[in-house]
């Protein structure tokens, strides 16, 4: 019964784990953007990255309206804090409607800030209380922070309390500054008052009111500002990790699915221990209901105990698993800083009510074997073993039938990957229904060749493993859908990492790439100081030199990631396209013409094509763009929009690098370079500086790490399918005594007996196995060509590498010789006249 409850706790426990860590993150960045927002209804925004401060002015003084508040924010790095801190800078004579941090919206949260302090010192920042007195800070203490790589301090001014537990969380990784403190700090200072992040506003209530508010606003603005709701950012971060999340929860109800095996295993072996029992209760009067309830009883008790126990473990592992999520989603997304679980009512109830519906629905057909059978039938094995024989062919029908279903899904015309998994599901339970006639099949298939190798005891573990079918199938069957999700999540990621390598390979044809630490890996948004640039162009040894920038704007299709470069000779060998014609759109791009091209992610996700116009918000208005072509990309599954950084600066007014690639001289090496580069770089700005093999490197250590979440949920399959098999053999063990007994008393050795058994458990592991290949590799086309691509509209090149299909059946082998271990031994234990008196 332990065995029981372990494998419903397993399956609970990965589900909740996955579903608190990525409720977790997602809590953590909804507090982020409620710190930052406070009571705002709608924002201002620029065309790209900032807005100028002169909008703010002509907001307040042309259209009159004051319910508005500047705001300059980004994430910083805290020298020892060992965590990134978001900068919010404000304008406290304008902060009251909106945030309570310094003395607005009744002061809950600034009480003990002295603003005179705050406002009259220079470079001064609140800092949360209880993050203050975790690092030690004090008012009059200073901090370092570093910006796109460049060092700042700031003196601690003031201490925000925060007044209950909401606040707490929201405000702990949070520092407050004024306007042109935060201007100073993150680079965005210049004539005319600088650069803001955006404008905050409360609009009136009421659609008609609401509309008003914005002509009028609009009117005030200049051409490149748009006023959007103080959500729709929140929105399009959701949207970003929203099949992100979706998949890892996918992955872990496979855990679950393979755990229904188990518990279906160990309430029949709970049946068969009460095999005699049963059939004298029923010999005495016990009717078919009491027996059936009484059977479902103890799957609800063995259900709740496992259901607790695995919440309680969620709980715990969700600890770790938050740590991969966060990190995935800092390396590809956004900044997101977790400090705890976020423990949600609704994730534990979901699990609660997977555990118990799992557990009765795999309990539901051994209790109703134990009703439903005679007493005479109860009380003889082979009876009960003849009638699952019969159920072969009715089984195999039905996972042909499951099977026709799994293919009409993936041919369905629909993008959702609800209904792609729905496919993959339907394919594993035809497996599983598959398995006990392929198990058949197979048994008589190798009965010759095991009688050839092992002799009598090959022969036997060979029809053994065909006459136990009501037990060896299901074992078979778990441990072959778990083997295959092994095998296909493990050809998937090969598949992806071996695109990704070549893609690189191709993509990064310059020698040396310098660009700002910064704090997401595939989304930087540093940028180097100006003059940086030139600067590293004219070091000794650098051939050619073209620059990037990278923006988020507005446009036709949603929020954009817009990158421009300067492109260089060879930077047409650098985008492998996917549609459009090289010779025709080049030119035109080089020659700063109205010309983009997009990545086959965003062509995916928005429907932009080559011939479309796509209208991208700049700061001389709404432009449309001409679509030339669509380009393989696997930096960022959102997609990018590529323009010449001519087309862009017509457009923008923004002059900032984002990153520089470099090209040496021949002769001189690209490692030679990246030592000259950093050796010249200007003083006062980390820069981070590769050469192409070490961006490579470092963008596969990137890969490795997302699919790390991906390999724990694959090892805790198995380790649940392993529990499996070792139920079975511990209930083949309890059924056979007498068998095994009597071939004792016949001459056979305790050695012999132990051979016996573990041979038939490596013919179960063997069998599952080979089953698992094909079914496994059925998993990983759907992965790639279905669940991938309708997730992230990526196109992945298929690789079956023989190593992976080896791997998979020495697992399967090895985790059923293993789980065989314990009953091996404690048959060739066994005492033969008490096995034959109790049997």
């Amino acid at each position: 019964m332990g065995l029981s409850v372990l494998g419903v706790a397993l399956g609970v426990a990965v589900v909740v784990g996955i579903d608190l860590a990525n409720t977790s993150a997602d809590r953590a960045f909804q507090l982020s953007a409620q710190r930052l927002t406070g009571k705002a209804t709608h924002q201002v925004v620029g065309a790209g990255e900032g807005l100028p401060a002169s909008a703010y002015r002509r907001l307040r003084t042309e259209a009159g309206y004051r319910a508005s508040a500047p705001v300059v924010a980004e994430y910083v790095q805290v020298l020892g804090a060992g965590r990134p801190f978001q900068l919010l800078g404000v304008d406290p004579f304008a902060e009251g409607p909106f945030r309570p941090y310094v003395g607005g919206g009744g002061a809950g949260d600034s009480a003990g800030v002295d603003l005179g302090a705050f406002m009259g010192g220079e470079h001064t920042a609140l800092l949360a209380a209880p993050t203050a007195r975790a690092m030690g800070e004090a008012p009059g203490d200073t901090l370092t922070v570093t910006v796109d790589g460049a060092p700042r301090t700031l003196r601690v001014a003031g201490l925000i309390e925060p007044r209950d537990e909401r606040a707490r969380r929201a405000t702990r990784n949070l520092l407050v500054t004024d306007i042109s403190t935060a201007q100073e700090v993150l680079g965005m200072g210049g004539p005319q008052g600088g650069q803001l992040t955006r404008i905050d506003l409360i609009l009136p209530d009421g659609e008609q009111e609401e509309k008003r508010a914005k002509q009028r606003l609009q009117q005030a603005l200049p051409p490149g500002a748009q006023v959007r709701r103080s959500d729709a950012r929140t929105e399009t971060v959701e949207q970003m990790t929203r099949a992100f999340s979706l998949n890892l929860s996918a992955l872990s109800l496979l855990a679950l699915v393979v755990g229904l095996f188990l518990i279906y295993n160990t309430m029949t072996f709970s049946v068969v221990q009460r095999r005699p029992l049963l059939g004298r209760l029923r010999a005495l009067g016990v009717t078919r209901r009491e027996v059936f309830t009484l059977v479902l009883g103890e799957a609800v008790l063995v259900g709740a105990v496992g259901t607790a126990c695995g919440l309680a473990l969620g709980m715990g592992l969700a600890q770790g698993l938050v740590r991969l999520v966060t990190r995935a989603i800092n390396d590809l997304y956004f900044v997101v800083n977790v400090q705890e679980v976020a423990v949600s009512p609704w994730v534990l109830a979901k699990g609660a009510a997977l555990g118990m519906g799992a557990t009765l629905a795999a309990a539901f057909p051994p209790a109703r074997e134990a009703a439903r059978a005679k007493v005479s039938v109860v009380l003889q094995r082979s009876r009960a073993e003849s009638a699952a024989q019969k159920w072969v062919p009715r089984l195999a029908w039905a996972g042909g039938g499951v099977a026709v279903l799994a293919g009409a899904l993936l041919l369905a015309p629909s993008q959702s990957i609800w209904v792609g998994y729905a496919a993959l599901f339907c394919a594993l339970l035809a497996a599983a229904l598959l398995a006990p006639a392929l198990v058949v099949a197979i048994a008589r298939a190798l009965r010759p060749v095991m009688e050839k190798l092992f002799g009598v005891l090959g022969k036997m573990a060979a029809r053994g493993l065909r006459q136990s079918l009501s037990r060896t199938g299901v074992a078979i069957a778990a441990l072959m859908v778990a083997v295959a999700a092994t095998v296909g999540v493990g050809v998937m990621t090969k598949s992806f990492r071996q695109t990704v390598e070549s893609w690189l390979q191709y993509s990064l044809q310059s020698d040396v790439y310098v660009q700002p630490p910064s704090l997401v890996f595939r989304r930087s948004t540093a940028t180097l100081a100006p003059g940086t640039a030139d600067t590293l162009a004219g070091v000794k040894g650098v051939a050619g030199a073209h620059t990037v920038r990278r923006v988020e704007v507005a446009s036709s299709a949603g929020p954009t990631q817009l990158v421009a470069i300067a492109p260089g000779p060879e930077t047409r060998d650098t985008y492998r396209l996917k549609s459009g014609n090289a010779g025709a759109v080049w030119p035109r791009f080089r020659g700063g013409k109205k010309v983009v091209i997009v990545s086959e992610p965003y062509s995916y996700r928005t429907g932009v094509g080559v011939g479309d116009t796509l209208r991208l918000q700049t700061d001389r208005g709404r432009a449309g763009f001409h679509v030339g072509a669509v380009f393989f990309d696997y930096a960022s599954d959102r997609g990018v929009v590529t323009m010449s950084r001519a087309t862009y600066d017509r457009f923008y007014d923004d002059r900032r690098t984002s990153g520089v690639a470099l090209h040496a001289v021949e002769g001189l090496s690209a490692d030679s370079l990246a030592k000259r580069v950093r050796t010249a770089a200007p003083p006062g700005q980390k820069l981070v500086v590769q050469s192409s093999r070490g961006l490579r490197e470092a963008s596969l250590k990137i890969f490795d790490r997302t699919f790390a979440i991906t390999n724990v949920l694959r090892l805790l399959a198995v380790v649940v399918a392993f529990i499996g098999v070792l139920s079975a053999l511990m209930a083949l063990q309890l059924e056979r005594r007498r068998e095994l007994a009597v071939m004792r008393a016949g001459g056979m050795t305790p050695g012999q007996v132990g051979g016996y058994v573990t041979l038939q458990t490596g013919l179960m592991g063997l069998t599952a196995g080979l089953l698992a290949l094909p079914l496994g590799m059925a998993l990983a086309y759907v992965l790639i060509f279905v669940i991938n691509k309708r997730s992230f509209g990526w196109t992945l090149q298929l690789e079956a590498s023989p190593g992976i299909l080896l791997q998979a059946v020495f697992l399967a082998l090895v985790a059923a010789l293993l789980a065989g271990a314990y009953p091996a031994w404690k048959m060739a234990r066994e005492n033969p006249a008490e096995a034959m008196r109790e049997g």
